[in-house]
Parts: structure tokens; C-alpha cells; sequence
């Protein structure tokens, strides 16, 4: 965690707040609360995905944990060497991350996995102090192209300026570095728009750009 978090009964986004509670009232065993960053403070890529999975990271508390996007995403950190341990898909796996934060451009769960533009502002706030909060932080990885803008809103730079594509390299100010992926959900990887080539392909280009420099 970093400063700045949002608190367990965080208020900003009604409309999340009440399906919140109503999880809370169904599962009471769940997290059920906005979700907070994972990974060491000396991280040097930040990975921004879109928001909590309901029966995921809703569900245990760790962004992309207990879902099929976790599924990719966790074995291709491991094997880029950003990871270490085993996913188990459950917060006490043990699995630790290394030099790699993540986060989700909203901290709780919307219904229909589907977050207001309105949501993603009110949150962009916390997205922003995450990135100041990184003393060493390089390098953000776009998993879609909703996070893709709420990472430029949170610098405070324009769309338009660096449009979304998979695979693109961005570099925005003070040594910044955007890259985007197609986010792994189960909707992209089960259709093959993002096949586990293309993605392992996402984390060598950042891990080569790193060892380079």
C-alpha cells in the first residue's frame, strides 16, 4: 500500500457503494472493498489494469487474483522475472512481486465489470498519487485501452497525444514510459485477440528495455 489509498468505505461513487454493500450482504467472507495496490515500493513498472473482478479481486483482495485475467497475467510476470513463487490464485499464496506494483484504474468492483467514465475520474486521483508514490517507477503497462487514459489523465496528459494501440511504446515526460497491452481478460484470450504470445511479448520488451538501462 501507499498513502493515498482509498479507504474501506470509500464514498466517491454511489453507484458503487451500493453494490458494494449489496456484495457484502451476499458474501460477507469476501474483500468487498476497493481494492488496494499490490507489489514492493521500489517498483520500477507498474501495471494498471481496469477494475476488480467480482469473483476475483472483489473476492480476495489482491488485484487479479481468483480470476481467468490473473491466470495470464501472474504467470507472465513470473516468468519475465517480476514475480517469484507460485499463483496460486489467493492472496496467502506466498507469490511475491519483484520490482512490479499493480493496480486498477478503479479500486471497486462495478456491476457488469463495466465502470462510469464518471467512476474512472473519481478514482483517477488515487492512480495519480500511486504514480508520484514510486521513487523509482519508469515504466506503466496499460492492460486496455480504458486504463491506457486514465494512466494519460493521471499525468495530466492529453489522449490524443498518445493514442492506445497493443504493443505501443509511449514516452511521456520526466523518463515516463507507457506501454499498452490488450487487457488479459478471459473475453480477449478466449476469442485469441490476445494470445499468450503477444502478451509474453508485452513483458520481454519491458524487461529488455530494463536491462538495457
Amino acid at each position: 500500500m501507499t498513502a493515498g489509498e482509498p479507504l474501506p468505505d470509500c464514498p466517491l461513487c454511489p453507484r458503487l457503494v451500493a453494490f458494494r454493500h449489496a456484495w457484502r450482504e451476499k458474501e460477507p467472507d469476501w474483500f468487498n472493498a476497493p481494492v488496494p495496490t499490490f507489489g514492493p515500493r521500489n517498483a520500477r513498472l507498474l501495471v494498471v489494469g481496469l477494475a476488480p473482478g467480482l469473483r476475483g479481486a472483489n473476492a480476495t483482495g489482491r488485484p487479479f487474483t481468483g480470476d481467468g485475467a490473473g491466470d495470464f497475467l501472474y504467470p507472465a510476470l513470473i516468468g519475465a522475472g517480476y514475480a517469484r513463487g507460485s499463483y496460486g490464485a489467493r492472496p496467502d499464496d506466498g507469490l511475491e512481486l519483484v520490482e512490479c506494483r499493480i493496480t486498477n484504474a478503479v479500486r471497486c468492483v462495478p456491476p457488469g465489470n463495466r465502470p462510469l467514465a464518471a467512476e474512472i475520474r473519481s478514482c483517477n486521483t488515487f492512480l495519480s498519487r500511486e504514480l508520484k508514490a514510486l521513487p523509482h517507477l519508469d515504466t506503466v503497462l496499460a492492460l486496455g485501452g480504458l486504463a491506457h487514459q486514465a494512466i494519460l489523465d493521471a499525468v495530466s496528459v492529453r489522449r490524443s497525444a498518445f493514442p492506445f494501440a497493443h504493443g505501443a511504446v509511449h514516452d511521456l515526460a520526466d523518463g515516463l514510459v507507457l506501454v499498452d497491452s490488450y487487457h488479459c481478460s478471459r473475453l480477449n484470450t478466449n476469442t485469441g485477440r490476445l494470445t499468450w504470445k503477444m502478451f509474453r511479448r508485452i513483458f520481454t520488451t519491458i524487461a529488455e528495455r530494463h536491462a538495457a538501462g
